[in-house]
């Protein structure tokens, strides 16, 4: 898939301002087009993590579902559709419903997750949602400081056992070795080029910031 001019410029503008990153243009590129593949079919992306990670996983989310910077206008048809379902409150919702990107944050469903916790197996409850929301050709994003976590692990082989890209990995660069366990399980993998856990999320920040701004200029070129 050929990266729009506008995704282009996102991605130039990260590494001018995170020039520690220019190792990983590739990879960052490659996030965007497999997650805009999934998009432009119909999928979604679902997101995992850990602490800060799950955090972060929440504002993806945030930047995805809503404008990131596009008003991200609904399709006339849509709006015809809402003002003739209702001559009352279709106006309201014509004015402020966006166009969305479909994302799930794996870690926001705390009844389902202690129940599942508490009922079956406290780290699978990623690779349960991962069964439960997956589908062919869906995305699963998984955000790792360590690229050793358990439940991440559990997420990334049931996505591959459905179908689903698992997944663009944000994880520190550590020796390979270390992430063994999970680079298999990864179409790409975003290594970070610190080892410090809060440094890492330092970083992990404008990553998905720019990936998300380079999925709004693909889809929504206003």
């Amino acid at each position: 898939m050929k990266q729009t001019d506008g995704a282009k410029k996102q991605l130039e503008l990260l590494l001018q301002r995170y020039p520690i990153l220019a190792g990983q243009r590739d990879e960052i590129d490659g996030a965007y087009q497999i997650i805009a593949a999934s998009y432009e079919a119909g999928g979604k992306l679902l997101i995992a993590g850990n602490g800060g990670s799950a955090a972060d996983a929440e504002h993806i989310v945030g930047e995805l579902m809503k404008g990131f910077k596009k008003t991200r206008r609904l399709d006339e048809a849509l709006a015809e559709r809402l003002l003739r379902e209702s001559p009352e409150l279709g106006p309201d919702l014509v004015q402020h419903l966006q166009k969305a990107l479909p994302a799930i944050a794996m870690d926001g469903h705390p009844a389902l997750t202690t129940a599942y916790a508490n009922d079956c197996a406290p780290l699978m409850c990623f690779a349960q949602q991962v069964n439960g929301y997956g589908r062919a050709g869906d995305v699963l994003l998984v955000i790792s400081t360590s690229g050793k976590s358990k439940n991440i692990l559990y997420a990334a082989v049931t996505a591959r056992a459905l179908g689903v890209k698992a997944g663009v990995s944000i994880n520190p660069e550590t020796p390979v070795e270390a992430l063994e366990p999970l680079l298999p399980l990864c179409d790409v993998c975003i290594r970070v080029p610190l080892q410090e856990t809060y440094q890492i999320q330092e970083l992990h920040l404008p990553i998905y910031h720019c990936l998300c701004l380079m999925l709004e200029e693909h889809f929504f070129d206003e």
